[in-house]
């Protein structure tokens, strides 16, 4: 088994990719600028052309979708939230995640020829969800809601593939972006999220759930 994770060089991306390594499996680790990583900026769709042609032929059984940025965490609805932010947002949280998959096809098709079962999981969060609404971050939690519905519509139309497709919400983690106020730490959150990404078949695809396993709504 081949797992390949963006934004794997700090936080829960870093986590996930050691917590599977320790048990033996082959992580290609991607990051924008990081030594001994495979490089890949999200936002930039040639470095994700660059990408597929370096792992051409190569299956991956794997996907997950993990780089994210919050760049409004401190705005005031009165005076921030600038274009550029929303535009930077959706360039790494969605159109990232898309470009990368839509790259990958042929990857997780290969896996599919090679007797595995191949699988996409788009970190999100349930801050995207329309039915826990609480005010700002507007930018984010839009990019997130965003990413959902992504995830969806991509579980829809990769079905016949034989693609899975699960979309998870990693918990309120202490990272960089989780902040020291945080729920969980990543010993806590990043087991049970491996678990669900491990356990994740065709049967639940589309399912969007929390790190311990819980049906989040969406």
């Amino acid at each position: 088994m081949t797992i390949l994770i963006t934004g794997a060089n700090r936080g829960i991306g870093q986590a996930l990719a050691r917590e599977w390594q320790g048990s033996g499996e082959k992580v290609i680790a991607t990051a924008r600028n990081a030594p001994g990583m495979e490089p890949l900026d999200v936002a930039d769709p040639e470095s994700i052309k660059q990408l597929a042609k370096r792992l051409q032929g190569r299956p991956v059984s794997t996907l997950v979708c993990n780089a994210g940025v919050s760049l409004d965490k401190f705005d005031e609805l009165e005076t921030g939230y600038a274009p550029e932010l929303w535009a930077r947002t959706f360039a790494v949280n969605v159109t990232g995640v898309f470009l990368v998959v839509q790259a990958l096809l042929p990857n997780l098709r290969a896996s599919m020829e090679a007797g595995e079962a191949p699988k996409i999981a788009i970190i999100a969060s349930q801050m995207g969800s329309q039915h826990l609404p609480a005010g700002n971050r507007f930018i984010y939690r839009s990019s997130k809601a965003a990413v959902i519905n992504l995830g969806r519509n991509l579980a829809i139309s990769l079905e016949s593939d034989g693609i899975a497709v699960g979309i998870y919400h990693p918990g309120w983690v202490a990272t960089d972006m989780g902040g020291d106020s945080a729920d969980l730490t990543l010993e806590e959150a990043i087991p049970g999220l491996r678990r669900q990404i491990d356990e994740l078949r065709l049967a639940d695809t589309g399912c969007f759930r929390s790190w311990d396993g819980t049906d989040c709504t969406f």
